[in-house]
């Protein structure tokens, strides 16, 4: 599912501004380099490649500061039918500008807290293959990682949308830790 970023006024404002500035330094270019095209054509490229990673630099940070939301109400809610895990809350856009879509990342840890974790768990040395010694395959994860589009029809400024959200919940989990982080655009 590919999402294509909301561009407020301020992107176009950053992106027609560096169009400007690419413009006004490709005119100095050719004032500055005169008859020699091996420097007009290296000022050219120079300006275009700075003014596109400033322009996508600032973008990126448009995007990060203006489209805001949080979290309410999150409830966790194991069902054991299914071994899975559900995920029920609300979004609410806090920022001043209509966000596209929000996706939350997920992470269920198993002894999360550190309590009673065998050893080697999260580490297993890869080297011994080479000495010929097999390691058997871990078949049980401890961490279950998952993304879910909360959000994929907008999120007007100060408008609230309830989610829910299912991901896998192993039977054999003990003391797990679950962390999530929102990410809208």
């Amino acid at each position: 599912m590919v999402h294509l970023p909301y561009f407020t006024i301020l992107h176009w404002l950053d992106l027609a501004f560096f169009l400007i500035l690419f413009i006004f330094l490709t005119i100095l270019s050719v004032k500055a380099a005169g008859d020699n095209i091996k420097l007009l054509v290296s000022m050219i490229f120079a300006s275009f490649l700075i003014t596109t990673f400033a322009a996508i630099l600032g973008l990126i940070i448009l995007e990060k500061y203006t489209k805001k939301a949080i979290l309410l109400n999150v409830e966790e809610r194991r069902v054991l039918i299914n071994e899975t895990l559900v995920i029920k809350g609300k979004v609410k856009n806090i920022g001043k500008f209509k966000i596209n879509y929000c996706k939350l990342n997920i992470k269920l840890v198993n002894n999360g807290w550190g309590s009673k974790i065998p050893k080697g768990t999260f580490f297993k040395p890869g080297g011994l293959k080479i000495f010929g010694f097999k390691q058997e395959k871990q078949t049980r994860p401890n961490v279950i990682k998952a993304t879910r589009y909360i959000v994929t029809n907008g999120l007007e400024p100060g408008q609230i949308k309830f989610f829910s959200v299912v991901i896998p919940y192993p039977p054999y989990f003990t003391n797990p830790y679950l962390t999530y982080k929102l990410y809208c655009h």
